[in-house]
């Protein structure tokens, strides 16, 4: 009988492990990838020139400062959308958790809007094709990180106030959330043309702004933030079970969901403040990721972290090679695939009993 259990049990983790192996391998292959694909042509053996220092000096250019710092912000970015949506939906035993539903995403937009009519961080560049761009784009990021703050201060307040159950942290970043969009609303209102496009260009979500300084500070943010969440992963299992089973277990429920929320929203706050609204990542992934593997928390934060980076790169990879020369901003095409491919694991999941 142990014998039987032992065998089980070995062929339960490793397939977890074998999908989590396998997206390992397919997020170095997309890496490649995506520092290959533009609209000048790199190869494989342009890209090892570079580190070897025999590549010429357009390539490396055009590998080391343009495409390779975008394609690990892009990973590091999934990683914290990803993991924060894994994170929040077991916290808030809730298929809907995620940071971007307690309305840090409309926070810093806000913050961003706030930025570039107040402080003048956004107007045009005009050349034969106008384009928008940021005088100041640090002090957008500063601005958006603030807010989303500062929203993330206000659901805590009130969880605390109430008590943090997952009803009260829920409806109170709905409420948030309504509170930032009217506000941006009434920023657009009183903006002109130049201030207007900037705002609107800053809410697409785009990778395409990433430079090797934001790609550290992500680093230096969302590794601990990925560290912590592992750590927590049994008390995230208890939860799974109820409060009451977590309380027994001697797990403190409210410091865990108070401090996991903390985290998810500060993982999320940078790469929102960075790269704008990037919709669906941190809802989706995890979804998809507890599909293919069930919900133990031990393998979901590993496997959504490494899914989610791989889901960004290649959705950014596609974005900017789709319509070439046009690049387009990977917020908007994660929105269209994001919100059919979530309507769709409704679908299949209704009745399943996965929540």
């Amino acid at each position: 009988m142990q014998d039987n259990l032992h065998k089980d049990y070995i062929s339960y983790t490793r397939k977890k492990l074998l999908f989590i192996t396998i997206t390992i391998l397919l997020l170095i292959f997309f890496i490649l990838v995506g520092i290959t694909f533009g609209t000048v042509r790199i190869t494989i053996g342009d890209i090892f020139s570079v580190f070897f220092g025999q590549s010429n000096e357009v390539n490396s250019q055009i590998i080391l400062n343009i495409r390779l710092p975008r394609v690990l912000s892009a990973v590091l970015a999934g990683m914290a959308l990803s993991v924060s949506g894994a994170a929040m939906q077991s916290i808030l035993r809730n298929p809907l958790g995620s940071p971007f539903t307690l309305g840090i995403s409309n926070a810093a937009a806000f913050g961003a809007a706030f930025a570039v009519i107040v402080f003048g961080a956004g107007s045009m560049h005009s050349n034969a094709s106008d384009s928008v761009i940021f005088n100041n784009p640090y002090i957008i990021t500063i601005s958006a990180f603030f807010w989303s703050l500062v929203s993330t201060f206000i659901i805590l307040l009130m969880a605390k106030f109430k008590g943090a159950t997952p009803e009260t942290i829920i409806l109170t970043g709905i409420v948030v959330g309504s509170l930032f969009i009217a506000a941006t609303t009434g920023l657009q209102y009183f903006a002109d043309d130049i201030e207007l496009a900037s705002i609107v260009f800053w809410t697409f979500g785009d990778i395409g702004r990433a430079t090797w300084t934001d790609f550290i500070i992500l680093l230096i943010v969302i590794i601990p933030a990925f560290l912590f969440f592992l750590k927590n992963r049994w008390n995230y299992n208890s939860l799974d079970s109820g409060d009451e089973t977590a309380k027994s277990l001697g797990v403190n429920v409210e410091r865990v969901r108070i401090w996991g929320m903390i985290v998810a929203s500060l993982a999320t706050s940078f790469a929102v403040s960075f790269f704008g609204i990037i919709a669906f990542v941190g809802l989706v992934v995890p979804h998809i990721v507890r599909r293919i593997i069930g919900s133990d928390e031990r393998f979901l934060i590993p496997a959504s972290a490494v899914f989610g980076g791989m889901f960004l790169l290649l959705s950014d990879t596609v974005a900017r090679t789709i319509i070439s020369p046009i690049v387009l901003p990977v917020g908007i095409l994660t929105s269209f695939i994001g919100a059919p491919l979530f309507i769709f694991l409704l679908i299949k999941g209704k009745g399943r009993g996965q929540w």
